[in-house]
């Protein structure tokens, strides 16, 4: 029972805080990308959105051709090029999350790795199982071999008895892990942020487009149809690109913490076969031979 009270801490360790060179990296991406997501919807909504082309006479000011998309999202209003950069950021973060934790994956499937791993420790090739973690890289990977050389230590280690030996290798597979989570999770919370701020800016836009309409309605004699129907029609543009935005970085995130836990669930799996091999293979008197 020495193994199963060895692993009884199977809940994923709290993330720690990343070194501070990956930090920084992390933080310098992020600088980067929001402000210039920006200046590219604002360009975006000046120079194509707001194209003469896509209006009645050439001109923005007047109403959009019937059937151009182009020119009906720029009659939006100011809180769309806002709405552009937060589903402009969604899109770079997600191709961001998903090369980095396919990185983190390695080179193979992350199932076929895991049972090589323990195929070899079942026959106890440590030294196998070991280089089959050069082959597949990654984090999972790396998580794996700090686990399997803290493994050739205890077994070599004589001053300590069985339980001790065990503790110790779980606690560098832990260790290891939460070096690992925080390039894994990383802006991960702009993600979440904006699936709940996307949302709430495409409200502002629906109200400054209500009270266009309104206003319109409220005119003295004769309500201004147009102005009427265009303050509706910015309400609508600025609902229809936030519930959107909000969507995708919903799913988006819902995703890539499946993709996470998946790895996580794997370096649980491979780090109680080394255990459980240790616990299986070594007394507190055994002694090692490489």
């Amino acid at each position: 029972m020495e193994q199963k009270n060895a692993m009884n801490k199977n809940v994923r360790p709290a993330a720690p805080a990343a070194p501070k060179g990956e930090a920084k990296g992390g933080s310098a991406f992020a600088a980067i990308v929001i402000p210039l997501a920006f200046v590219v919807s604002v360009i975006i909504f000046l120079f194509v959105l707001g194209n003469g082309s896509n209006f009645v006479g050439g001109n923005n000011a007047n109403a959009a051709l019937p059937g151009n998309y182009l020119g009906i999202v720029y009659k939006g209003g100011v809180i769309v090029p806002v709405l552009m950069s937060l589903f402009l950021m969604v899109l770079i973060f997600s191709i961001e999350r998903f090369l980095t934790i396919s990185k983190a994956k390695g080179t193979k499937g992350i199932e076929n790795f895991v049972r090589t791993v323990r195929q070899k420790l079942n026959v106890n090739d440590i030294t196998g199982a070991i280089a089959a973690c050069d082959q597949q890289k990654g984090s999972v990977a790396s998580v794996v071999k700090a686990g399997l050389l803290k493994y050739q230590e205890m077994a070599r280690e004589r001053n300590l008895d069985k339980d001790q030996k065990i503790l110790a290798i779980q606690k560098e597979i832990e260790e290891s892990t939460t070096l690992e989570l925080p390039m894994l999770e990383k802006n991960l919370v702009i993600l979440s942020t904006i699936a709940s701020v996307s949302t709430l800016v495409g409200l502002l836009g629906t109200v400054f487009g209500m009270i266009k309409a309104f206003s319109a309605l409220a005119q003295a004699g004769n309500p201004d149809t147009i102005a009427l129907a265009e303050g509706i029609s910015e309400a609508l543009i600025n609902t229809a690109i936030g519930i959107a935005g909000s969507a995708i970085a919903i799913i988006a995130y819902n995703f890539f913490t499946s993709k996470i836990d998946e790895l996580t669930y794997s370096i649980d799996e491979a780090g109680f076969s080394i255990i459980q091999t240790f616990a299986a293979q070594h007394g507190e008197t055994e002694t090692y031979t490489a």
